[in-house]
Formats: C-alpha cells, sequence, structure tokens
C-alpha cells in the first residue's frame, strides 16, 4: 500500500501555509537519549510494536507502529504551570488555553546575562501577550555551553514586572527563566505565582517579528503534573 503521507522534517525555517500565512516551528526535537534537563533522566523512545510485529494482528497490507516514549517533564521544549512549584497551582489539566493558543505576540530581545527590568519597560505590549525572550541561546542547544550555568535568565526585578502586567505566559530560548548558578527562583515564584506559565529551551526566535505574530506552546492535558513537552510554533500573516 502506496504511503502519501510522508513530510519534509521540520527545521524552523517559515513555510507558507493557507492564506500566506507565515510559521515559524518554536520547539526542539525530542530524542531517545538526549534533550532533558540537564541532570535529569535522559528520553528513553523504544517500540512496543514495531511494523513488522503488527502485520500479524492485521489482513495483508496493513501495519501499525505503536511507541512507548519515557521522560521527566522537563524535556525538549516545555511548558511549566503553577503546580510546578505550588502545590495548591493549577496543573496541566487545568490550564486554560487561551493563554498558550494563538496569543499575540511580543518579542523582547537581549544580550544581558542577567536581564534587567528596563528591556520590557521598552517594549509596546506585555499584557494579555505571548512575552518571548531572544536571547540566542539555544545556538548552543545540543552543546555543554548550554547548560553550564551562563545562560541568560530573568532578574526578580524583571520578573516580577512581567507578573504585575499581566503577561498572558511567558518563553525564553534558554535553559531557564531563573540563574541555575544559584539555588534561588525568584523568577518562577513571580510569574508562576502569578498564574502565568512559562515556556522554556525555545529556538528560533529570531525568524519572528516584533509583533504580529501568534504564540501557541500547548502541552498534553495531564491531571497531577506540572511540566510537559510542548509543540511551540509562532505564525502571523505573511504579506501584512
Amino acid at each position: 500500500m502506496a504511503n502519501k503521507s510522508l513530510s519534509p522534517r521540520v527545521t524552523g525555517a517559515f513555510t507558507s501555509g493557507a492564506a500566506g500565512a507565515a510559521f515559524v516551528d518554536l520547539s526542539h526535537e525530542i530524542t531517545s537519549g538526549s534533550t532533558a534537563y540537564p541532570g535529569l533522566p535522559q528520553p528513553e523512545l523504544t517500540p512496543y510494536l514495531t511494523h513488522e510485529q503488527s502485520r500479524e494482528l492485521y489482513d495483508d497490507g496493513y501495519q501499525f507502529h505503536t511507541g512507548q516514549l519515557r521522560l521527566v517533564g522537563q524535556t525538549g521544549t516545555y511548558l511549566d504551570t503553577p503546580f510546578h512549584p505550588f502545590p495548591d497551582g493549577y496543573d496541566l489539566s487545568r490550564l486554560d488555553l487561551r493563554r498558550v493558543a494563538n496569543v499575540p505576540a511580543t518579542v523582547v530581545e537581549t544580550e544581558e546575562q542577567e536581564i534587567p527590568a528596563d528591556y520590557f519597560l521598552k517594549a509596546d505590549k506585555l499584557s494579555g501577550r505571548a512575552v518571548l525572550i531572544r536571547t540566542g541561546w539555544s545556538r548552543y542547544w545540543g552543546t555543554d555551553t548550554y547548560g553550564n550555568g551562563r545562560h541568560p535568565y530573568l532578574s526578580a526585578e524583571a520578573a516580577q514586572l512581567l507578573a504585575d502586567a499581566g503577561a498572558s505566559v511567558v518563553g525564553i530560548d534558554s535553559l531557564d527563566i531563573d540563574g541555575t548558578h544559584t539555588r534561588a527562583r525568584p523568577a518562577h515564584h513571580a510569574l508562576l505565582g502569578a498564574g502565568i506559565p512559562v515556556v522554556k529551551h525555545l529556538t528560533s526566535l529570531d525568524r519572528l517579528p516584533v509583533q504580529g505574530a501568534k504564540f501557541t506552546a500547548v502541552p498534553v492535558k495531564v491531571s497531577g503534573l506540572g511540566t510537559l513537552p510542548v509543540r511551540a510554533f509562532a505564525t502571523w500573516p505573511r504579506w501584512s
């Protein structure tokens, strides 16, 4: 039976969709044996039933692959909900999709390691927006540099400003929104404490306009879990 479903591997470059829309894949690929947060168990992808094994279960010409994936929530490009640090915070199953689906985006670019609040005071729009922080750190993905502790992160003041401004969701193309050279996590507490989900390990933010794109990063609806990988992407009218 011919397979007509094959499509090119997505690399992050935008493609023209319906009505001239531009799409950018903002997610890192999850592969077996790599891409989990440093120090945590790495993902394991194994077949439960291979195509070959399944042929015994169906008529000639039919086959199906069933895989099993074992991973921690902090794998690849992932989203944190308030349950991650707060036992009484909402979990993935109670995430309001309006916060993370088709949300107008504001992209803020910085080369600072500790990102001050000033960068966000200059931004046109923050309230109700997906605030995406473009640091360029994703270029180190898959190298020792990515997790060496010198990655960009939000200052406590910047995180509190975003929380007070009422951002819908905050994302960054870095290892973490907090500095990992200390044991304090003020950005997590400010943002997630305000009910604002956080997306980490984004990529290809350099392909987005500062304004005009819409951002989506939706996890699976799992009860009792605060963090899970997402397929994050942005889209905007290409000819506007």
